[in-house]
């Protein structure tokens, strides 16, 4: 089947193979380790200050250092900024970052490594009309794009030079959209238009890449984009991997780990860039954080699962798996959060602010967040309070039967011991199957086939493989191909040391089921080795965690947010800074989320100039774009409200418009 033709690596880890690209002496691609690179975010014509930070880049492990050329003079300074690299004994290749002047990428050519072009900016302009083209205008627009993108291609292949040509989901062109839509395929066959000129010029010196603000959009359009250079031209091209505009902090490393991660665990990406509104050399080792996890398996056995003929779902679209309901779990029903309390005390009302809920002895009343878990594991702990009206307990079998009522408590059980047991709740068993871990039978789904569509059951998978959501995502298929229905919780612990360390396994194993719309539910836990380790090592600042149990109940929440698959807070769509930023993006953002972050559901992209303006913001409801110094845009959609507001009352022009348009509430 076509489906399956994006990657091997559906039951078993294989990088997928790609040409290999020179970049100055640097190789990628072709089985050469998955490469972490940055991008500057000081003013390109400050040359003392690009190379002082492009150094501290280089000193957090950066391989790679981008630097953006919007015009001639930036273009034609790169050189004084390469140079002052190579005197001080830095060899690391730098990369031009082109949008709208083909005459910059030409020079930068000349000078630096490797160019990145954006095909939705570099020739075409877009001004969000729709034109019906017909075949014959649409060929003499590609005609067009050739005479005008040939002279960089034949540069580069002169020059040496590598060339990325980078697609983004939200600047696809005005032609591309009329023809495509906003769509993923549409931004696969943007690039593949740049990409067949510079082949028929023999030019093979590229990387591509696919980014959006969406995990889903990003994950889609990579894995199209394999598949139809595999089908055209029987090869792939390198591929450099990100989010657009992730945000910072934790929300920022979630989007991004969902999204470059999944990939990852395809097999499918070359090099990454983790984009975060922080300072670039803290991208690095959230980058090398993910790159660990696929390196060092590269040259480990491949984990084997049992085979799969055929995908029993389309990789390309997400659609979610189809479930009955069981109790509130499964059947369209948004994805549910569980907590693991079982290595806490439960004996206080007070525990449960940790997920939640949050108990006034005064009044004797629970106040229920938007991030409230919806069950909580309590292990062999029966609560000695009155329970929030909304919360459900999960414990042991034993434990449920000491409680006289069991309405708010239901049994865990491995999947041997429920079929064996006298126990079980009439309406609502948990029931844990470990995906073809090592002491099980390659091809033993004997407990599936007993368990199959019992309408008390939610089956709980876990995996303690190292390629865990392959055996998970293998388990999901089963079930799939068998008709077996059942809601799926997915469970996944972390044994990591560092707040980073663990955003990244929850995110990337979760979430790139979640992505292939496999899971009901999500149960974060941690195994007793695990720690949270919040110094700073070498200048990196980890992230901030005074309660375990409230971090993994956070990312939980903020897992099925990134996926899309539950909102349950504000989104913030915010680029990271670049030489081309107007206004002070990380204070900025801490602004507009501190009087913004209750809005429930509601994406705010916020800009640091017309670049990464009403293109990149992509599916954002409201835009807060730099337009000039000290001046902003604000935009509803991608149209433009209010035009040049100085930055000094631009918020709050931003809560009059939100209050215009009836999203605002009070607090």
């Amino acid at each position: 089947m076509a489906w399956q033709q994006y990657t091997e690596s559906l039951t078993a880890y294989h990088r997928l193979k790609t040409l290999p690209v020179r970049i100055g002496d640097l190789w990628l691609g072709a089985g050469n380790p998955i490469r972490v690179q940055t991008m500057t975010t000081t003013d390109t014509m400050d040359t003392l200050a690009t190379v002082e930070q492009s150094i501290r880049c280089i000193e957090a492990g950066a391989e790679l250092v981008r630097i953006t050329a919007p015009s001639k003079k930036e273009a034609e300074n790169l050189l004084n900024i390469k140079n002052e690299l190579r005197r001080r004994g830095y060899t690391t290749p730098l990369v031009a970052d082109i949008h709208f002047t083909p005459n910059a990428a030409e020079i930068a050519a000349r000078i630096v490594e490797k160019v990145r072009v954006n095909p939705g900016n570099y020739v075409d302009k877009k001004k969000f009309e729709q034109i019906e083209y017909t075949d014959a205008e649409y060929a003499e627009e590609i005609d067009r794009i050739r005479e005008r993108f040939t002279p960089l291609v034949r540069i580069c292949k002169e020059q040496g030079t590598a060339m990325r040509i980078g697609t983004n989901h939200g600047s696809l062109s005005d032609r591309i959209m009329s023809r495509y839509g906003d769509t993923a395929i549409g931004m696969v066959e943007s690039a593949m238009e740049f990409l067949r000129i510079a082949r028929y010029e023999d030019f093979h010196n590229i990387v591509l890449s696919m980014k959006s603000s969406n995990p889903q959009v990003m994950v889609q359009a990579y894995r199209l984009l394999v598949r139809n250079m595999q089908e055209e031209f029987g090869a792939c091209y390198p591929l450099h991997l990100g989010v657009t505009e992730a945000g910072d902090g934790e929300d920022g490393r979630i989007k991004s780990a969902i999204g470059i991660g999944t990939l990852l665990e395809d097999g499918i990406g070359d090099t990454i860039r983790v984009s975060l509104t922080e300072d670039p050399e803290f991208e690095i080792p959230v980058c090398r954080d993910l790159v660990k996890r696929y390196n060092d398996r590269a040259t480990a056995s491949n984990y084997p699962v049992p085979p799969i003929l055929a995908l029993p779902y389309s990789p390309f679209e997400y659609k979610r798996r189809n479930s009955f309901g069981v109790d509130r779990v499964g059947n369209k029903q948004v994805p549910v959060v569980v907590a693991d309390l079982s290595r806490t005390d439960l004996s206080r009302p007070e525990t449960l602010r940790s997920i939640g809920y949050t108990y006034d002895a005064v009044t004797d009343k629970w106040s229920i967040s938007d991030a409230a878990a919806d069950y909580v594991f309590s292990g062999n702990q029966v609560l000695p309070f009155a329970l929030p009206g909304t919360l459900k307990v999960i414990a042991y079998p034993d434990t449920c039967a000491q409680v006289a009522d069991p309405t708010h408590y239901s049994p865990l059980f491995e999947a041997t011991g429920y079929l064996d047991s006298t126990q079980r709740h009439p309406a609502l068993n948990w029931v844990m199957l470990d995906c073809f871990s090592d002491d099980t039978p390659i091809n033993d789904y004997t407990h599936l086939e007993e368990l199959a569509n019992d309408p008390t059951v939610v089956l709980c998978l876990s995996s303690r493989r190292l390629n865990a959501a392959q055996a998970v995502r293998r388990m999901c298929m089963e079930l799939m191909a068998r008709g077996i229905e059942n809601p799926v919780i997915l469970m996944t612990d972390s044994s990591a040391q560092t707040a980073d360390d663990h955003l990244i396994h929850f995110a990337t194993e979760t979430g790139a089921l979640l992505l292939d719309g496999m899971g009901d539910g999500i149960c974060l836990g941690y195994s007793a080795a695990a720690g949270i380790d919040n110094t700073q090592v070498k200048g990196r600042t980890y992230l901030p965690v005074q309660n375990i149990d409230q971090f993994t109940n956070n990312t939980a929440f903020s897992i099925l947010q990134a996926t899309r698959t539950r909102i349950s807070k504000t989104e913030y769509i915010s680029c990271p800074s670049c030489g081309r930023t107007l206004f002070d993006l990380q204070e900025t953002t801490a602004r507009i989320r501190s009087v913004t972050h209750h809005l429930k559901g509601l994406k705010i992209a916020i800009m640091g100039c017309i670049v990464n303006g009403p293109g990149e913001m992509a599916d954002a409801d409201f835009g807060y774009v730099g337009s000039g110094p000290g001046k902003i845009t604000l935009y509803k959609g991608k149209e433009v409200v209010k035009k040049n507001v100085n930055s000094e009352v631009a918020v709050d022009e931003l809560i009059n418009l939100l209050k215009e348009e009836g999203v605002w509430q009070e607090r």
